[in-house]
């Protein structure tokens, strides 16, 4: 049905290797793949295998779980995008229900982290790729920050309004286009 890879970290593992919990939900067990250090498994490429066909409404949704915490969405694959490279941002452990099962029970054996994957139905689901869409929105932000600080430098206040000149927006661009071109390494400054 689908497989995944651990860039640099294993050679694919088909479906076979999660637990089915039902026809439309795969528990992968991390303590049995990488043990406590789950959290060293930064991506996860999942792909659709040749012989699957998955609805064209449909998509194979990929989920991670820290010890201790819920669910989080990372990303999703469909029948027009086959496969997909997704960040693994695991949730902190130490935060919420798992520091109070750890004082709760701290003989219990650890709970292990996991990754699901789930058949959804392609209309509710947000993003195939959350952590993508994180990252332009943080690009956007430093964008506008730098536009913001260089704006502020030029403008002077009238009572509760900024007053700037109306070559502003000029100015700057010309600036970080300028930037760009002197030192490729300045807009690698503005990804996260």
């Amino acid at each position: 049905m689908f497989g995944v890879v651990f860039p640099n970290r294993s050679f694919p593992l088909d479906s076979s290797t999660f637990t089915q919990i039902d026809t439309t939900h795969w528990l992968l067990d991390m303590n049995h793949f990488v043990g406590e250090s789950y959290d060293s498994i930064r991506e996860i490429c999942i792909f659709l295998l040749n012989s699957f066909t998955l609805p064209p409404d449909k998509a194979l949704a990929l989920y991670i779980q820290s010890p201790g915490t819920p669910f989080l969405y990372c990303g999703a694959i469909t029948l027009t995008r086959p496969s997909a490279v997704l960040s693994l941002p695991w949730p902190d452990p130490s935060t919420g229900d798992a520091a109070q099962l750890q004082l709760t029970a701290p003989d219990a054996p650890p709970l292990s982290a996991k990754i699901g994957v789930s058949v959804e139905d392609l209309a509710a689901l947000t993003s195939l790729d959350v952590t993508a869409d994180r990252k332009i929105e943080r690009l956007a932000l430093k964008v506008g920050e730098n536009l913001f600080n260089f704006m502020q430098s030029f403008c002077g206040v009238d009572g509760s309004k900024l007053v700037v000149p109306m070559d502003i927006l000029d100015r700057w661009f010309k600036k970080f286009q300028e930037r760009a071109k002197r030192d490729p390494e300045y807009l690698k400054g503005f990804a996260l």
